[in-house]
């Protein structure tokens, strides 16, 4: 399979056309062209437009904030921004990349990214993805264990969070208000405070 850029269309994008029954594996996955950004779940891939403005200043402000709770506590979970790559079941079969994984198991960490459910994901919704961390992603994070998943939408502005150890049912924030890190107890955020 070749994955060099023709114009328009990629030989990799010209092949997921033709090829769209073809079940893709670990192996197609790592062997994405430079700066190609997909997720690979259950033998599909799924591009991931870029990002835009208030959707980054949203991860980098959150990922700030959480790593700098890690550190003054002097806990030993890593906060790690997109892109990074996480292997939710450590099968090689599901590699996804959330806006922001959170990992307290350091067994977990590779060269390759998260070997297994991060503790803690958050994923902020453009208008791309909306329908994926909505729907596909809840059921992926809850099915591989991922203790607590936050879907911050800046369009509805509002937080929707799951705390999975807790119930599957999920708590909706607004943006002016604080949440509670489910993990951590002790940490708020307010995503209304992070876009000031």
């Amino acid at each position: 399979m070749a994955w060099e850029d023709r114009g328009g269309i990629s030989d990799w994008e010209e092949d997921m056309i033709q090829h769209s029954e073809r079940r893709y594996t670990s192996k197609d996955y790592w062997k994405l062209p430079e700066g190609k950004r997909a997720e690979l779940i259950d033998g599909k891939f799924y591009d991931m437009a870029p990002p835009g403005f208030v959707h980054q200043k949203l991860v980098a402000k959150l990922t700030r904030v959480i790593g700098n709770h890690v550190e003054a506590k002097g806990g030993g979970c890593e906060v790690m921004p997109a892109p990074f790559a996480v292997n939710l079941n450590a099968d090689d079969e599901k590699w996804v990349e959330p806006d922001i994984s959170v990992i307290c198991d350091r067994e977990k960490l590779s060269e390759r990214g998260c070997e297994g459910a991060p503790d803690f994901v958050i994923e902020v919704v453009s208008p791309s993805s909306r329908k994926m961390d909505y729907a596909k992603k809840t059921v992926l994070y809850l099915d591989a264990g991922v203790r607590e998943y936050w879907i911050v939408d800046p369009q509805k502005g509002r937080t929707t969070v799951y705390r999975f150890e807790e119930d599957v049912a999920p708590i909706i924030f607004p943006f002016g208000e604080d949440i509670t890190v489910g993990i951590y107890g002790d940490l708020e955020i307010n995503m209304g405070k992070l876009l000031e």
